[in-house]
């Protein structure tokens, strides 16, 4: 049962909800897990929090008000990724047979993939932010240029004191102090998609993970001009009908060059690349709430002609169908229920 709760504008203010209502809340949040408490009458969970549109990122203030204990096994159906940083009390995470300790000084992470187990004190009331694996992979993707051949993974504990995650956690409390006040510049989507976008590479960046390597590396690197001028053309016209020989003739250099140039630097063909970015427009229109008469037309808008193709290809890329994301969007802005 949740009781006082209410979500207006993707606005989440949660009061006073008990043990079962706790639960089935936060598997909307974050993905099945397993919720043990001594005494599950004592749950009083609290949850005030923001739901970004464009790629569905929470961040807010929580707390269960009695000691639990998290638990999730199965990893592959956690769906997002979870950080906290305690403001009062504290957390322990743990995970392949180490124990990881979290206070106001030191956050967490909880990545899917992963089997582990999060231990809250009663008392413990903290920053909290969940973001979803597929909008963690999209940007990390973004910033490689290349899909990735494995999951990404964080160091389970991230520096509230020191360092740049230090920063990144005072941009977290500002923003969660900002939405307090009701802050409305954060009710406009081309405001909060960058307030998103800057919290998830922001992470990526600041916090070491599985690809923190290839990231420098790719950072300190330069594409060649040619490439530079066959993605913008991509970019620029992917709503028309483009052929390969037209991202030739827009480089300037041979089809070859430009294939093996988009393999080694993006790891797909350009074609492939072309198919990328215009399901990743279908996806941002979806959750960013711009008006849908019918997904036909907007997959065909973007260039998709064989609409039974297009789901196809959806689903293989964002583990979901077009109409689950819709739906799913619809959701969100239907005060998350």
């Amino acid at each position: 049962m949740i009781a006082n709760s209410h979500v207006v504008n993707n606005n989440i203010r949660i009061d006073q909800c008990d043990f079962a209502g706790a639960k089935a809340w936060m598997e909307r949040v974050c993905g099945p897990h397993f919720l043990w408490t001594p005494k599950p009458q004592n749950i009083k969970f609290r949850h005030s929090a923001k739901v970004f549109n464009s790629f569905s990122t929470t961040l807010g203030v929580m707390e269960y008000g009695a000691d639990v204990s998290i638990k999730i096994e199965d990893s592959n159906y956690l769906n997002s990724y979870s950080l906290s940083l305690p403001i009062l009390g504290e957390q322990e995470l743990s995970k392949n047979g180490h124990l990881f300790s979290s206070d106001c000084r030191r956050g967490l992470v909880v990545s899917p993939h992963e089997t582990q187990e999060l231990h809250m004190a009663g008392n413990c009331k903290k920053l909290s932010v969940v973001i979803p694996r597929i909008s963690m992979r999209q940007t990390l993707e973004e910033m490689l240029q290349r899909t990735l051949d494995v999951p990404l993974r964080f160091d389970p504990t991230i520096d509230a004191v020191n360092g740049s995650t230090a920063s990144w956690w005072r941009l977290v409390r500002n923003f969660a102090e900002e939405l307090e006040l009701g802050g409305g510049i954060f009710e406009h989507a081309l405001f909060s998609r960058d307030i998103e976008t800057a919290l998830i590479k922001g992470l990526i960046l600041s916090h070491h993970n599985n690809y923190s390597d290839l990231i420098n590396e790719h950072l300190e690197g330069k594409l060649p001009y040619y490439l530079i001028k066959a993605r913008n053309y991509i970019h620029d016209n992917a709503r028309e009908d483009i052929k390969l020989e037209d991202i030739e003739r827009a480089s300037g250099v041979s089809r070859f060059k430009v294939f093996d140039g988009f393999k080694k630097y993006f790891g797909m063909p350009p074609m492939a690349y072309l198919k990328k970015y215009r399901l990743t427009a279908v996806r941002r229109e979806i959750l960013e709430g711009v008006p849908v008469r019918s997904l036909s037309l907007l997959a065909t808008g973007w260039g998709f002609n064989h609409l039974g193709r297009f789901a196809i290809e959806y689903r293989k890329l964002f583990n979901e169908t077009p109409s689950s994301t819709l739906h799913r969007g619809e959701l969100n802005r239907e005060r998350f229920f």
